[in-house]
């Protein structure tokens, strides 16, 4: 983490002024992806902004960028040392990262710990119960369609993954929810529930021809996409605190990344 403000703001500015030179692969609510000039890796920058609702509400959450590009490099490099494979390959700057490229499932994998958000309206249960054991609900990545909640005869119907790939999916998804609950839980944090994404690493052979390696995680692990609340208080330190409009954003995000550095 870069401490000296003057010159994180130098850095930034270079940086800033050398990405507008480049152009954009793939630009998300939360994230701009840039060409890193090796075929195989690519530039993940994290931006302030922030959405709720399917884009529905919007706004800016200031040195999110930053805080979730911290706290997302603390987590790859944990579920890396245990045994997950990431896309994760260095931390640049404040604000961004370099991962290998990926082709990214367009599915969803949300995991469940505690009844909150939409599945506390779906099944009529009261936010805060604890689950007997966690959920995995699968969806499909489309904000057109507002990521509509899938199952598996959906995804193979459509094509979107293979039965193989959907149960390495929902394993790697119950390794990574069993080593975040403790590494969470040890800093005094609850995880509620996350969103995790998955794609296949891509290289490019010497002939040029494109090949498609192992499934690993990719996307961000950060207050964007996982819900944490205190242990004690369960107080929420995530994007419930913009989507629901109780102030402290911010102070939230770096709590988090306080606890776990």
């Amino acid at each position: 983490m870069i401490e000296n403000r003057e010159v994180s703001q130098v850095t930034e500015d270079f940086l800033t002024e050398n990405r507008a030179k480049k152009t954009k692969l793939y630009e998300g609510k939360a994230k701009v992806v840039y060409p890193s000039g090796d075929p195989g890796l690519v530039h993940m920058v994290f931006k302030d902004d922030a959405t709720a609702f399917n884009g529905e509400k919007r706004g800016t959450i200031k040195g999110k960028g930053h805080l979730n590009a911290q706290i997302s490099a603390i987590l790859f490099k944990y579920l890396e040392e245990n045994g997950i494979p990431t896309h994760f390959v260095s931390l640049d700057d404040e604000t961004s990262m370099t991962v290998k490229l990926l082709k990214i499932f367009p599915i969803e994998v949300v995991v469940r710990n505690i009844i909150a958000g939409h599945l506390a309206e779906r099944v009529g249960r009261p936010e805060g119960e604890d689950l007997p054991f966690p959920i995995i609900e699968l969806y499909y990545k489309s904000d057109e369609l507002g990521d509509p909640l899938l199952n598996d005869d959906h995804i193979l119907a459509l094509g979107l993954a293979s039965r193989e790939e959907i149960d390495h999916l929902k394993s790697q998804a119950r390794k990574i929810n069993s080593l975040l609950k403790n590494f969470f839980m040890e800093r005094g944090l609850l995880l509620v529930d996350f969103k995790l994404e998955f794609g296949r690493v891509v290289s490019v052979a010497e002939d040029g021809t494109v090949v498609e390696g192992e499934i690993v995680l990719g996307d961000e692990i950060s207050p964007d996409t996982c819900r944490f609340w205190d242990a004690e208080t369960r107080m929420k330190l995530d994007k419930d605190r913009f989507r629901r409009d109780l102030g402290g954003v911010e102070e939230a995000y770096a709590e988090v990344l306080r606890r776990i550095s």
